[in-house]
């Protein structure tokens, strides 16, 4: 009875394991059947004669086992063969040349049988959990999944996702400014999956330009609409980042859309980057163009290109070539990154100085401490610099550009701060 017992948790203990990780039935009863046969072939030398029948439902199994009836003299070996006088204990009828079927109590085999078929069973499952992640994830490659960070390492952090498989974020796909405890859930794009001597291993990333244009996707419904289509992406990520999107559908803004009224649908994804500073802008075909755009907020006097070297001499006024250049050098990197031309940026001489009471700063120099969209909302009403907002009224940057009251404020406090500075 104990041997019987003993037999049947084995199908328990095997059944858990589809509950665990997912592994259908079909597969499951398959595996237990390849899993008897391949023991039973160790212990025999063929499992040829032997039909294993694996009932799921009932949470059991039964073996029985075919020999041919032989004569008593003739019997060589007794796995495929049983004697004509053992034949007659079980049916008077039998004959030599008849096949005899009985079932066989794999508990009888004793403990080493079912110690290798629980090691067999396990090298099995394991073997197909692995090419289930594989499978899994190698579909998933380029979409956005959440997970939960496990453990945090120097140089990654292993996380888990819902159904308990281990996924990695390197440090070096990382945000530079990301920070988690364990616990925390973490959204990320599946950048690739390795499998090493069959050893899958899934890559997540938050710094590929993927990340950022399925963040788009979700944020944006004409993007996941196809109405709006992203055409290329440059990021330095935690920093800064251009995006090129085209509308086919002339009634539709692409910009607009993207950045949402008041900034609404960005802020969720300049959020989830860390404060990424994202520029939208329109894309076009025609080179030129497409480089003036890359370079705004910068405003460009000319532009000379040499299209066989992919490179472009840009002219501007004085004023213009920091707002070119940008903090660090970052708005001409990006540009470069997103047009695929090597920029080179040539300042016009421009003899007639202003006084330094006339001095004046473009607004777009402000977007490191000034939000984009509300730079955009103020240059929608015609002011571009920072004595133009400090010499407007205050009402009307409130009502024309539709601002908040503190939104105004604290626009207002920061240019008056540089003036004092000055």
């Amino acid at each position: 009875m104990a041997k019987k017992e003993e037999t049947v948790s084995l199908v328990d203990t095997f059944a858990e394991f589809k509950e665990l990780k997912n592994i259908d039935r079909t597969t499951m009863v398959s595996v237990l059947e390849e899993s008897f046969r391949s023991v039973l072939a160790k212990m025999f030398g063929t499992d040829a004669n032997y039909d294993v029948i694996v009932n799921p439902d009932k949470g059991d199994f039964e073996i029985w086992r075919n020999r041919e009836v032989v004569a008593d003299e003739d019997l060589d070996d007794p796995n495929v063969q049983i004697s004509l006088s053992e034949a007659q204990k079980i049916d008077s009828s039998y004959e030599v040349g008849e096949e005899v079927t009985d079932e066989v109590n794999f508990a009888s085999f004793g403990r080493r049988a079912i110690l290798n078929l629980r090691q067999t069973l396990a090298s099995k499952i394991l073997e197909l959990e692995k090419d289930t992640l594989y499978n899994k994830y190698i579909d998933k490659v380029g979409t956005i999944i959440s997970a939960e960070v496990y453990q945090i390492w120097k140089k990654e952090m292993l996380l888990m996702d819902d159904e308990g498989n281990e996924l990695l974020l390197p440090k070096t796909e990382q945000i530079p400014s990301d920070f988690y405890h364990k616990g925390e859930t973490v959204r990320a794009v599946v950048e690739r999956v390795e499998n090493k001597n069959n050893n899958p291993k899934i890559i997540l990333s938050r710094t590929s330009p993927t990340f950022l244009q399925r963040l788009f996707e979700l944020e944006v419904p004409e993007i996941n609409d196809g109405l709006i289509t992203i055409k290329k992406i440059a990021r330095i990520p935690g920093e800064r980042a251009k995006i090129a999107v085209e509308s086919y559908d002339d009634r539709i803004d692409p910009v607009g859309a993207c950045v949402g009224v008041k900034g609404s649908r960005i802020h969720g994804i300049v959020r989830e980057l860390r404060n990424e500073n994202i520029d939208v802008i329109n894309y076009t075909t025609n080179t030129q163009l497409f480089i003036q755009r890359a370079l705004s907020p910068a405003r460009i006097s000319s532009i000379k290109l040499n299209e066989e070297e992919h490179k472009a001499e840009v002219f501007l006024k004085p004023e213009e070539v920091s707002l070119a250049i940008g903090k660090g050098g970052l708005n001409i990197k990006l540009a470069s990154m997103l047009t695929e031309y090597t920029i080179d940026v040539f300042r016009e001489v421009d003899n007639t100085a202003a006084a330094p009471e006339d001095e004046d700063i473009y607004l777009d120099e402000f977007r490191d401490e000034i939000e984009g969209w509300v730079i955009d909302a103020i240059k929608g009403i015609g002011i571009d610099t920072a004595r133009g907002v400090l010499n407007a009224p205050r009402e009307m940057l409130i009502e024309e550009a539709d601002l908040e009251e503190e939104t105004v404020d604290e626009v207002i406090r920061i240019l008056k701060k540089e003036f004092e500075e000055d």
